[in-house]
């Protein structure tokens, strides 16, 4: 399965932020991906007043993005964020295309280094997978990817392949870590894995300088089941575009078995 990593840098303004994943989309369509794959907060970025653009999944921002997985036959994940119950609102993966209507809450919230997502946003509580294609895909977002055992439940559900959507915050220390835990987490699943990172709000800053709100620091990768990393983009709006061999997920799990060798 051929998967599009889309990195862009999304505004305070959800219609301009609509037009760049719909055009990042037929980008991908064009690269004959059955996957695009958008940053989280694609919809608006963090440090806007989320509560005053959520909208439901079945707004008119969703369905913009339906419009472009239905002219393209791409299926779509993209970052948005809806109304929660409490008044907050929740960080909300979109996946829609060919026989795909799902979404997913992100679980863990990133209360860390200064910043407190829970203030504002409400936690999920389901693992979500999709089918591509025939091809099983666990759905995580940013700050799950400190988490291992999403991923291993996303393995144990029958996905060999997670996606993870982010806005990697500025800080330092912080790209160091992004590139060593995206790493890390296909190696714990033995899973593919696409993280997609918004690119850095101003490439000329310093990825070191923390940021008041998580805006992203580029560097979306794409890592085999084995750790290495198979492509990589810079901190700048990029597509990357990867094939996924299923059956190299296989091989890697017969050799490595660290899924049938837990203990806990």
């Amino acid at each position: 399965m051929r998967i599009a990593l889309c990195q862009m840098t999304a505004s305070t303004d959800p219609k301009e932020n609509l037009a760049i994943v719909q055009d990042q989309v037929r980008r991908a369509a064009r690269e004959e991906a059955r996957l695009a794959v958008l940053p989280e907060a694609a919809m608006v970025r963090f440090g806007a007043a989320l509560g005053q653009v959520a909208e439901p999944l079945d707004g008119p921002w969703a369905e913009g993005v339906r419009a472009v997985a239905r002219e393209t036959g791409v299926t779509v994940v993209a970052g948005m964020f809806t109304p929660a119950d409490d008044g907050r609102v929740t960080n909300t993966l979109l996946a829609t295309g060919p026989g795909v209507e799902e979404f997913y809450d992100k679980i863990h919230l990133y209360d860390a280094f200064g910043f407190r997502e829970s203030d504002a946003v409400a936690p999920g509580k389901r693992v979500v997978t999709i089918d591509v294609d025939g091809v099983r895909v666990g759905l995580a977002t940013c700050y799950d990817l400190r988490f291992p055992e999403l991923f291993r439940a996303h393995a144990d559900a029958g996905a060999t392949v997670s996606v993870l959507p982010a806005a990697w915050a500025a800080g330092p220390g912080k790209r160091a870590q992004w590139d060593l835990l995206v790493r890390a987490r296909a190696l714990d699943a033995t899973v593919w894995l696409a993280a997609v990172n918004q690119a850095a709000p101003d490439p000329q800053a310093d990825p070191e300088a923390p940021t008041k709100a998580p805006t992203g620091v580029g560097h979306s990768a794409l890592i085999g089941p084995d750790g290495t990393v198979r492509g990589q983009l810079g901190d700048r709006p990029d597509l990357l575009v990867g094939d996924v061999d299923t059956e190299e997920t296989a091989r890697v799990r017969r050799a490595v078995a660290v899924l049938d060798n837990r203990s806990l």
